[in-house]
Parts: structure tokens; sequence; C-alpha cells
């Protein structure tokens, strides 16, 4: 009984996300036979072959065909031809580095942020396809570990360190990721002790608008989410419900459909802990959390609203993929294929990757 409950609800959950990927092409379409048979199809990740078996936990998508994937061994591929191909563009020698950041303007130019102590973490461009790489920044203080960057535009964008001295430390450029220049850390709340944040998906730190950036934090006695309104040089901490006391618990991933409507995902990452309200959302630019009345089951370290829609989002982690369609309040489990991050675009494509070479773009 309890198991033909669950395959109606999550069978519903599919159509709804399916009505709401297809609604935008259904507005030109005139035969409303055509409408209604776009509602009934499933959507489901469908697996690209990447040719590699590193883990992708920078995720990029420009579009339905185009997307950027960084990972382990310092690994960089680039699809434009909706994950038919991948082209290794690596930058030269960073096969020692981890990858776990990118941001892509279109499909020839990126920047991608590799992770670590002292000179591990370091920042690079590249205009041309990735055919060449600029080593634009190198961490010179092995109290930096920087985790996640995030753009506002073309040329504005921020980096964020784990707490140096007390405090998180941003990075910020001017000119599209080309220089980096380390803000003041006078706006910047004290951080608590033990907390930092997740290197976990690329989405610790991201951007909505052209002023407004969110920075999620675990490993202390609250999970917070810090929130500037002027591109990271003032910031204001909220906690969250979303648990932390524990180097392994906090929230690892949030995303805002605007400067307003936020979503937040997390847990503990360890497989043999629980994660309890795993999810939280906020109605007023993280200012307040509320904990998700039905929240994933597990651990989740991604997640990206569904393109054009106010309530529908994707939530992903090692143990599966969940969709809301109420704004976060509640979600259902769709598919249980282990992803680290996930990423949709304006033309309707939602993209995920992680462990094993895994990349994904959503079918329907």
């Amino acid at each position: 009984m309890r198991r033909t409950s669950r395959t109606t609800t999550v069978g519903a959950c599919a159509v709804a996300l399916a009505a709401v990927l297809a609604a935008p092409a259904q507005a030109h379409e005139a035969d409303s036979a055509q409408a209604s048979q776009a509602e009934k199809r499933v959507p489901h990740w469908e697996l690209k072959d990447s040719g590699t078996d590193v883990r992708f936990r920078g995720l990029s998508a420009v579009a339905r065909d185009t997307a950027w994937v960084a990972g382990s061994k310092g690994t960089v591929l680039r699809t434009t031809d909706g994950g038919a191909h991948w082209r290794n563009v690596s930058p030269p020698g960073a096969a020692d580095l981890e990858f776990r950041d990118i941001e892509a303007f279109d499909a020839r130019r990126a920047v991608a942020l590799s992770i670590g102590e002292g000179e591990a973490s370091r920042v690079f461009r590249t205009d041309d396809g990735g055919a060449t790489w600029t080593e634009s920044f190198r961490n010179t203080d092995e109290k930096a570990f920087y985790d996640c960057l995030t753009f506002f535009d073309r040329r504005h964008g921020l980096a964020m360190s784990d707490p140096v001295d007390g405090k998180f430390r941003i990075l910020s450029t001017s000119d599209g990721g080309r220089s980096w220049t380390v803000l003041p850390s006078a706006g910047m709340p004290a951080a608590q002790d033990g907390e930092a944040g997740f290197a976990a998906s690329g989405q610790c730190l991201v951007a909505s608008g052209p002023r407004d950036v969110w920075l999620a934090t675990g490993g202390g006695a609250h999970a917070r989410v810090l929130h500037s309104a002027d591109r990271g040089l003032t910031w204001t901490a909220a906690e969250t419900p979303v648990p932390a006391g524990d180097p392994a618990r906090g929230v690892f991933a949030v995303a805002f459909r605007d400067r307003t409507h936020g979503l937040a995902v997390g847990g503990d990452y360890r497989a043999d802990q629980a994660s309890p309200r795993a999810a939280a959302v906020t109605p007023d630019g993280g200012r307040t959390w509320t904990p998700a009345g039905r929240p994933p089951p597990a651990y989740r370290s991604g997640v990206a609203w569904l393109p054009h829609s106010r309530t529908a989002a994707l939530a992903v982690g090692p143990t599966g993929t969940d969709l809301t369609t109420d704004g976060g309040r509640s979600w259902q489990t769709l598919d249980t294929g282990s992803y680290d991050t996930v990423d949709c675009t304006p033309d309707l494509a939602c993209w995920a990757s992680g462990e094993k070479g895994r990349v994904a773009r959503l079918e329907r």
C-alpha cells in the first residue's frame, strides 16, 4: 500500500515537472492536443558519456547545447552539442588541482576555481573555449581556503574563502575574472567557531541580480546564510533550521530566483548519518528561514530553480534528485542517481553532474 501511494505521488510530481518545463513552449502551440501531450511526458535524467571517471562538482550550464563541467585531477570539459561530445579543455599543468566551481558566460568564456589550502586555491580564465587559460589568482595565504565563486554579470564577481582571522574572506573582480582583489573585512560578521563553507557543488556562494549575493555555511553551532546587497562589502548573517554543530553538517547550497525568494539545502554529507531538516526556504532575501515541511529524505548538495518557474526547483545529492513545486515547502524524490550539483538555463535546460564522470541533461 505504501509503495503504491509513493509511486502515485512521485508520478504526479514528475508530470508536474513536465508541465513546468513544457509551459513556455506551449504558449506557442496552437494545437491544444499537442500541449496536453507535452504535459504527459515524464522528465528524466539522460546520462551523457563524458569519457572520464573524475568527479565533477563544478558545473555551468550555458544553454541546452552548451555546458562546462570542472572536477578532480584538474579536469575541465566542455560540450556544445548537448553532451553528445565533450572536449577536454583542462588547463595545462593542473592535474594536481581540484576544481570545484566554474562559471561560464558563453561557449568561449569561463572562469574556474580550484580549491585547497594555500596555493592550491587558484582561479583560471579562458576566452577561447578552453584552448588557452590564464591563471588570474593564486592564493598565498596559508590560512585561506577558497570554496566557491559567483558572478553578478560578465564583469563583476566574487569568490569566498573559509574564515581567515575569524571572518570569511571575499575576493572581488570587476573585469570578468582577469584580476582579483581581497575586499576589506570590516563589513563581514565574525565567524562562529568551526564555521566554514562547503566546496561541494559550487553553490555555497550565489548571486541574483546586479548586487545581491548569499554565502552558505556549516560546521559551526548554527548553519547560517550570509547576505550582501552591495557586492560583498557589507554582510548580515541569519541562522537557518538546517542542522549544524559538526564539521560535516550545514547548508551546502543556496539558490535564489530573485533577490527575495531563496532555497537552502544541505544536511550531513556522511553516508551513515541521517539528514533531517535538509532544506529551508526564505521569502525575504535570507533574513528569515523556514524548514521545509517535507524535506528531501537525505543530504543534498546542489539546488536550482527550474527555468521561468516561480515555484519549482530541483535538489540533488549522492542518493537522488528531488523536486519541489511549491517553492521549497515540500520535496519529492524523482530519481535515485548520484549527482553533486545542478544548473538550469533560460532555454529550458537543466544539467547535473557528479561522481564517476556522471553528467546528465533533463529530458522529456
